[in-house]
């Protein structure tokens, strides 16, 4: 069996952000409602262009990886611009002390990843002189190898990757999913610690299974367990914006059967792994609306989401109206 790689900001990037949005969770106390708002803040101006740079790779690369985006912006209102110029695409350097771009591009890192939406233009994200993290001469976005072999669904890797940069999470940690409980998190009872050459954990001679934590910390990812919760765990954030889980999203890894306890299991993807669900159009049109009225229905819908245990507070008229008139203003939309 091939070992399984997975899908992780480098550690620095992950620290930066946790200390960010621990600050972010504090503002959100500090207001009625603000939560809702604080959940939209990695979401890009509604109807404009967020540009794309290249650091590497040649310009059929280049025009590949913007053909494949077309799936997304085809369901929103927001433009992907790639600054096609005399047939040549958009670069970024490392030298760049003003934003080329808001996504800059690479392909010369290990593995795929991608900063969340507007964390691709925060100065906090990361740290100076690293090659990933929110300044105009690092790394928003990794599609680590394509230069040289592109992985068999590659457009799919491209679409859930720009999903990200758009500001979108990983399905499994959806709370409303199922994975949560469905993951093998620890080993089979007796399992004895085995690798192979390779140096990834496998099943033992008696052939009990190493769970979720134990395989990730062995190669090729070598993941501690705050790093497993991190990438692996339900988010339970309330600033997130939930929609439905949905197994036949771009957004939710294929993993190996091992890490469930189920087969089939009810956490893993029913879609083909290159091509946007409907779910994913929707929420994408939830979250780029092309109308303020529509960014309204968004407002109350999540409302109602947000409403449990609290209802009182959502269905005051006052409260919606401050909540809708916000974000719209915040959208900079027209009705």
């Amino acid at each position: 069996m091939e070992p399984v790689v997975l899908e992780s900001l480098p550690d620095e990037v992950v620290a930066s952000l946790e200390i960010r949005d621990a600050w972010r969770r504090k503002l959100s106390e500090s207001g009625e409602g603000l939560e809702f708002i604080v959940s939209d803040l990695t979401r890009w101006p509604l109807g404009e262009a967020v540009r794309v740079a290249f650091l590497d790779g040649d310009k059929s690369l280049h025009q590949d990886i913007a053909e494949a985006t077309k799936q997304i912006t085809d369901s929103c209102n927001l433009t992907l611009d790639f600054g096609l110029t005399d047939g040549e695409y958009r670069r970024w350097t490392e030298s760049d002390t003003s934003y080329a771009a808001e996504i800059r591009v690479s392909f010369d890192q290990r593995g795929y990843f991608s900063l969340v939406g507007t964390d691709s233009t925060d100065r906090t994200v990361g740290a100076p002189g690293l090659p990933v993290g929110g300044r105009p001469d690092q790394r928003s976005l990794n599609l680590g190898g394509f230069t040289t072999s592109r992985p068999t669904k590659w457009e799919g890797t491209v679409r859930h990757e720009f999903m990200h940069a758009l500001g979108f999470h990983h399905a499994h940690q959806n709370m409303r999913g199922p994975c949560a409980a469905e993951f093998r998190w620890d080993d089979d009872s007796g399992y004895q610690p085995t690798r192979d050459p390779r140096g990834t954990y496998v099943p033992d001679t008696a052939g009990r299974r190493p769970g979720v934590y134990t395989y990730l910390a062995g190669a090729p990812n070598f993941w501690s367990r705050a790093k497993v919760d991190h990438n692996l765990r339900t988010d339970n954030d309330p600033e997130l914006v939930l929609g439905p889980f949905d197994r036949a999203s771009v957004m939710l890894y294929v993993f190996a059967d091992f890490f469930y306890k189920n087969a089939p299991s009810p956490c893993s993807p029913t879609g083909n792994g290159i091509d946007l669900s409907p779910v994913d159009k929707r929420g994408l049109r939830l979250l780029y609306p092309q109308t303020a009225r529509q960014l309204a229905d968004r407002a109350n819908q999540s409302l109602s989401a947000m409403g449990a245990g609290n209802e009182a507070a959502v269905d005051s008229t006052d409260y919606q109206a401050r909540v809708i008139e916000l974000l719209t203003g915040m959208a900079g939309v027209r009705a």
